[in-house]
């Protein structure tokens, strides 16, 4: 970490960084409506550039749009530590930093689940919860193994899959029970049945939350804002304006 103030940076035309409690983060930022604040959450492996697309063209008019690149990924820093609360509390000081008291959050997989738990960890200040394919926070069936890394240069520390395969095999009974503090109108988005993830899961999910509701993108699988961006977006933007 080599900026200890909360001053954003610029480090090109499009990328800027901040201060973030104990990192600092990149994020990417479009848009100047007078609407709430959204905060786009990329998945795991991912950064801010993959929300790149009609969604940001169909937001970006209305609201203020904010992708940063979650802690161990892209541009912002890799301390090696990744449990699924850290990230949380990182994302947390994030908008700390920058000032966005009450905002929308949209997070797909990984950057959902992240979404839902500062939903509940600080139900006041999520306004509204778009979550893309969630994974749910139960223990597993059959527990996943921890990967060995690839061999190559990536985009993100591996450290960050190792623990998340760890905290899904093993999560804490408090991520499931607390769904139910969300008090934010909340939106899943599932892609159907080319999805890897259970699609009944997630209706369990949209169940057990006050104010949820759960609509199904047909192909989307788990890439709907990819495979469907289109009717992502169109979705999305339906439920922010409601």
């Amino acid at each position: 970490m080599t900026d200890t103030s909360n001053a954003p940076t610029t480090t090109n035309s499009e990328t800027r960084t901040v201060q973030a409690g104990r990192v600092q983060l990149a994020y990417r930022t479009w848009g100047g409506g007078e609407g709430v604040p959204v905060v786009l959450l990329h998945a795991l492996g991912e950064d801010g550039e993959d929300w790149r697309g009609p969604l940001l063209s169909h937001l970006s008019a209305e609201h203020r749009l904010y992708a940063p690149d979650l802690t161990g990924h892209g541009a912002s820093d890799w301390p090696g530590a990744y449990g699924l609360e850290q990230q949380r509390d990182d994302l947390a000081a994030f908008l700390d930093a920058l000032a966005l008291d009450r905002v929308a959050l949209v997070g797909h997989s990984y950057g959902a689940i992240l979404a839902y738990l500062l939903a509940q960890e600080q139900p006041s200040r999520v306004a509204r919860l778009v979550l893309e394919e969630p994974a749910p926070l139960r223990p597993l069936a059959v527990p996943l193994e921890v990967p060995e890394r690839p061999a190559g240069r990536l985009l993100f520390d591996w450290e960050v899959k190792v623990r998340f395969t760890q905290e899904r095999n093993s999560p804490e009974p408090d991520w499931w029970e607390q769904l139910a503090d969300i008090t934010s109108p909340a939106l899943l988005v599932a892609g159907g049945p080319e999805s890897h993830l259970s699609q009944r899961d997630m209706e369990l999910m949209a169940e057990r939350m006050p104010d949820a509701r759960m609509v199904t993108v047909e192909g989307g699988g788990h890439l709907v804002h990819e495979e469907r961006p289109r009717e992502f977006a169109a979705t999305v933007g339906a439920f922010l304006a409601e």
